[in-house]
């Protein structure tokens, strides 16, 4: 198989292929693998009640899959990358603000699903701490670099082996004589406490808001004549269920007592007896899966900031590898970093990715599907001379208002905001969707978004830009 060979650039009609369904696969197994299910975990270990949990699990990720899988309707009906589309509310410079925070988020879960995994490769090969992260990143380039269609292609293979072993390990759990885990029986659901609870939809919310940057990258190569409600739907249905089954089923095994938070592939592991090696390999390809699209979409993300500066969009074959080496490269260096603080390392990750992905993937969507009702210049998305200009000054404002209007609301580890304190919940995540909303819609209607109003009459589809 051939390294994929188109870049951040429009894909052409003529090199369009696929079904929609391909869609549902690839998020389902990017959600079949042990960092999701330390997500379900968190709630579970901050003392909530199983029951509880659970609720605010699924519901997090019922609302976040809505974001998600309209980012992800955009792919066939622009046929560009995610974050490029981006420009056309931000600027073709601008855009470089949210796309340099979405990189950090990138970098970040790379080193995280490499801490996770870091004993699981320890214990199929004889290697130290660092040599097993390094081992980690560098599987992890390789089937990033050949790109999108070994993605697609690993992505149905894991959704059935990650599937059947995950269904395995609840009813493993479940029938186990061992203290604490009668699950079917008796699922404790005393404990309630309503700042832990929005901490748990949260997480679940901004884990599935995580996939919004990069979700079109895996649906641009689809026909245009593919229906949005298609592959609405497909992204909808993979990314909910595949997210909520591991998530409560990480949420039950902690219940129950299983250690998932030392090291949770060899946890998950163990619980097959001698076939636990097979286990074992199962839960390290489905982190790699999930890995691979956050180097590849960090790749993605990190040349469209810096073609829009060069003025070109093609990307040759050993400049992609240097960039994904330097990507992963960072990556190990703060897996190495924090791998012995990891579980408040992760928690905040969840959270304060939320800060910067809600603003822009509200301003994004509204955007889209109010503001323009999908008619783009393409041509123009490349051309820092075109509708969209350098940077667009209003909307860029509009982002840094709605971040900075969260701080109050924020909780992290390393900052209680006073809003926060007095509520006894983070609920910035409301803020961060209400505040771009209503600004954006605000400049649209007085027609200050760009110099030729808010909505060109003009279609992807008219205004594509030829492949070089």
């Amino acid at each position: 198989m051939k390294a994929e060979s188109h870049g951040i650039e429009f894909i052409p009609q003529s090199e369009r292929y696929g079904h929609p369904r391909r869609l549902f696969s690839i998020w389902f197994s990017a959600n079949m693998q042990v960092t999701t299910m330390v997500v379900g975990a968190l709630g579970v270990v901050a003392g909530l009640g199983l029951t509880w949990v659970v609720l605010g699990l699924v519901l997090g990720n019922l609302v976040g899959g809505i974001f998600m899988a309209g980012h992800s309707a955009q792919g066939p009906h622009l046929g560009i990358p995610q974050m490029i589309q981006s420009r056309a509310q931000f600027g073709v410079y601008g855009a470089g603000i949210p796309l340099a925070a979405v990189v950090v988020a990138y970098v970040l879960f790379f080193a995280a699903n490499a801490v996770m995994m870091r004993d699981a490769v320890e214990r199929a090969l004889p290697v130290g701490d660092n040599t097993a992260l390094i081992l980690f990143g560098t599987v992890t380039l390789v089937v990033a670099f050949f790109g999108y269609e070994l993605i697609h292609r690993l992505g149905v293979v894991m959704a059935w082996a990650s599937g059947l072993l995950f269904a395995a390990v609840f009813v493993i759990v479940s029938l186990s004589d061992e203290p604490g885990a009668a699950i079917v029986e008796s699922i404790p659901s005393t404990s309630f406490s309503l700042p832990i609870f929005l901490l748990v939809f949260t997480q679940a919310l901004s884990w599935s808001l995580g996939f919004g940057p990069f979700v079109a990258d895996y649906s641009r190569y689809l026909p245009e004549t593919v229906s949005s409600r298609a592959t609405f739907m497909y992204s909808y249905a993979g990314q909910v269920l595949g997210a909520s089954i591991v998530m409560v089923i990480g949420a039950v095994v902690t219940s129950a007592a299983v250690d998932v938070q030392a090291s949770p592939a060899i946890g998950i592991a163990a619980l097959f007896g001698p076939l636990g090696s097979v286990g074992l390999i199962v839960l390290l390809l489905g982190v790699v899966m999930f890995n691979v699209l956050c180097l590849y979409s960090g790749f993605m993300s990190t040349v469209t900031i810096f073609s829009s500066m060069r003025g070109s969009n093609t990307i040759r074959p050993g400049t992609k590898l240097l960039i994904m080496s330097a990507i992963a490269a960072v990556g190990t260096v703060v897996a190495i970093a924090t791998q012995h603080d990891f579980y408040t390392f992760f928690g905040d990750i969840l959270v304060a990715q939320v800060y910067f992905l809600v603003p822009w993937t509200a301003i994004n969507l509204v955007d889209f599907y109010v503001v323009r009702k999908g008619k783009y210049r393409i041509r123009d998305v490349f051309d820092p001379d075109g509708t969209y200009g350098r940077f667009n000054v209003p909307t860029i404002a509009i982002f840094v208002v709605s971040v900075l209007a969260q701080l109050p609301f924020m909780n992290l580890n390393v900052y209680h905001g006073p809003a926060a304190r007095w509520i006894g919940a983070d609920i910035s995540c409301v803020v961060g969707l209400v505040v771009p909303v209503v600004l954006y819609l605000a400049m649209a209607r007085i027609g200050r978004l760009d110099s030729r109003g808010p909505a060109d009459d003009v279609s992807a589809e008219s205004s594509a830009v030829p492949s070089p």
